[in-house]
């Protein structure tokens, strides 16, 4: 690798050895370092071929003993030419030679079976058919940070047989164990019935997005008095999901448990199903209300049209709610309908809990948040055939949220070179034109200065960084959820070679019990939904995502002081990493400790922020003293 922190290129850089003795040597060492298992071999090999030819073939020659002959052949220049000649046959053959070893040795290490060296006799659940996803064959695997990485590596190995585990497997406060879920509870004001006319609500987005619009929905029902119409989904290019409501939740649950709180029907009276909503002014889009409305601004300019028509209808209808100020009882009706209402069909619950229990080997239910994920798929009586020796019984889930139009629309670099600019550019010149167009009307900030600022989306090589640096061993079974991540096996390379067992739905599933949902993403996301929730640790890559702060939010209210959430800060994680070239790796294992931490200690939510994220508050929890 020829940086610092490497100690066998030390000595290979000092060896001073003749054409043959140099050969054996490097072949022992070769062997040496093959039988040692070092897990950097496959990066020094590159590194290596120039430095060694010029060992051999440069400073061994010079140091030669052999010398010109001179006396009495000194006149016979013939001689001396044919001698010189069948040196350099000599010569040329033995580099032939050595070449041809050394392109068999560096084959054989590079073979990606061999690369991908486990040491325990455990492998990657990775199937043939999801390697598609991540490997990219005509690609080297890139890596942005070498030195960290090979620490990494070393630290793994050297705890791989430590009976100690990391310490962010449990919940590092205590505090956490004092909230409890009561969303559920009766409002002592009872439901008003409806007076005012129906509310239709069309959802846009994936299956997260329309999930928060659907208790936005019910909290605007409730608030002016209307009757909610089963939301609609609409069908989105991007996702290209024709799901609706029944498809994924369950549509009697939904009912019942709202029942108490708003009027909720399958769909408009017949003499309402033909009207033109845009005609008689009662279709609203997210322009005819602002970002995060407030309840007087429902009251104001909605609610008269639901009087004098009888009838609204929200078309794409997503974030058009605030969080604060807001009533206490419908603050308490969203998370009601969110953690309680809401409930997954059983198809979707049925293969959720053959997940679980394929990754856990485990059959019954370890929590309140299994049996609300999978209902009666998962027995309330633990198995007499769970935990067998040598199988995984905890694993943690990972949302890697590195998608190309997520890295595309960030304007970072990753890395990847002018291939990798290239590519990115177009994307965003198709698929974002009014981002290249606001570009173009200010001044661009550097990719330097987007990481800086913690805008850059985290790689896979940043989040095994993570992992590594929180303690968590190389047999961690790591359940990955999420979409295609850009840069297949060139970006995955670095976080699956540090943590091989790591799994998605499709290595888990048989294609017969995935096939229902192969052409619905929505309801592809709502298995991913499942095994974050109910994992033994959540790690996330980014915050802001929809699934990552419904299943934080999940975590929170249904497992307290048994679900902790690594939530690294990017911000803080860019400033740490600009340090590779110098930082010690138990400086940085305490640097990572610290900022994860800090992210898991326990508030009330703080005022607007979103309450299916942060439901310790008085509105969703009770908090026992």
């Amino acid at each position: 690798m020829g940086k610092q922190g490497s100690p066998r290129r030390s000595r290979l850089d000092t060896l001073n050895f003749d054409a043959s003795s140099g050969l054996r040597d490097y072949q022992f060492r070769w062997t040496e370092m093959i039988q040692n298992s070092d897990p950097s071999l496959g990066r020094r090999v590159s590194g290596v071929d120039y430095d060694l030819d010029s060992a051999v073939f440069g400073k061994g020659f010079k140091n030669d003993t052999v010398k010109p002959c001179k006396g009495i052949y000194a006149g016979k220049r013939h001689t001396w030419w044919l001698h010189r000649h069948i040196r350099s046959i000599v010569f040329t053959f033995a580099l032939v030679c050595f070449l041809f070893l050394l392109d068999s040795v560096m084959f054989s290490i590079f073979d990606p079976v061999i690369l991908h060296h486990n040491p325990a006799p455990r492998k990657s659940v990775v199937t043939e058919e999801r390697k598609a996803i991540y490997y990219d064959q005509e690609r080297s695997p890139v890596k942005m940070y070498h030195r960290l990485l090979n620490l990494a590596s070393i630290s793994l190995a050297e705890r791989e047989n430590e009976p100690k585990q990391s310490k962010f497997w449990k919940e590092t406060y205590p505090q956490a164990f004092l909230w409890k879920p009561c969303a559920h509870k009766r409002n002592s004001q009872g439901k008003r019935r409806n007076s005012t006319g129906f509310i239709l609500i069309s959802a846009n987005g994936g299956l997260n997005q329309q999930r928060v619009a659907v208790c936005n929905g019910v909290a605007v029902a409730s608030l002016l008095n209307a009757t909610l119409v089963i939301p609609k989904f609409l069908y989105s290019n991007v996702w290209k999901d024709p799901s609706q409501f029944s498809d994924i939740y369950q549509e009697e649950n939904f009912q019942n448990v709202l029942k108490d709180d708003v009027d909720i029907v399958k769909e408009l009276p017949p003499d309402l199903q033909s009207i033109d909503f845009e005609e008689i002014g009662s279709l609203i889009t997210d322009a005819d209300l602002p970002k995060e409305a407030t309840p007087h601004e429902y009251i104001k300019n909605v609610l008269p049209l639901l009087q004098r028509n009888g009838v609204v209808h929200f078309l794409g209808f997503g974030n058009r709610l605030g969080f604060d100020p807001f009533p206490f009882n419908l603050q308490r009706l969203r998370c009601k309908c969110n953690f309680h209402a809401l409930k997954f069909v059983p198809r979707i619950q049925k293969v959720g809990s053959l997940l679980i229990k394929r990754i856990r080997k485990y059959n019954s239910a370890r929590s309140m948040l299994d049996k609300q994920l999978l209902g009666d798929f998962i027995s309330d009586v633990p198995s007499t055939e769970h935990n067998t020796i040598g199988c995984p019984s905890n694993y943690l889930a990972l949302h890697l949220r590195f998608e190309i139009d997520m890295v595309a629309y960030s304007m970072c670099e990753f890395g990847g070179g002018e291939n990798e600019r290239r590519e990115l550019k177009a994307y965003r010149e198709e698929h974002f034109p009014l981002v290249i167009k606001r570009l173009k009307k200010m001044k661009p900030l550097s990719p330097q200065e987007l990481r800086q600022m913690g805008k850059c989306p985290l790689t896979p090589e940043e989040a095994a960084l993570v992992l590594a640096g929180l303690g968590f061993k190389r047999g961690t079974y790591i359940y990955l959820a999420g979409s295609q991540i850009y840069g297949g096996r060139t970006r995955m390379h670095p976080l699956t070679s540090l943590y091989p067992n790591l799994v998605t739905k499709e290595d888990l599933l048989l294609p017969s019990e995935l096939a229902p949902f192969r052409n619905f993403s929505s309801q592809l996301a709502a298995l991913d939904f499942i095994a974050c929730a109910a994992a033994d640790v959540f790690a996330m890559t980014d915050s802001g995502s929809q699934l990552s702060s419904l299943v934080s939010g999940f975590r929170a209210y249904y497992d307290s002081g048994n679900a902790p959430i690594v939530r690294p800060s990017k911000k803080r994680l860019a400033a740490i990493l600009q340090e590779n070239s110098s930082i010690g790796w138990s400086t940085f294992e305490n640097r990572m400790e610290k900022m994860i931490e800090e992210g898991q200690r326990v508030h009330v939510r703080p005022l607007g922020r979103s309450i299916y994220r942060q439901p310790r508050c008085k509105e969703c929890m009770c908090k026992h003293q």
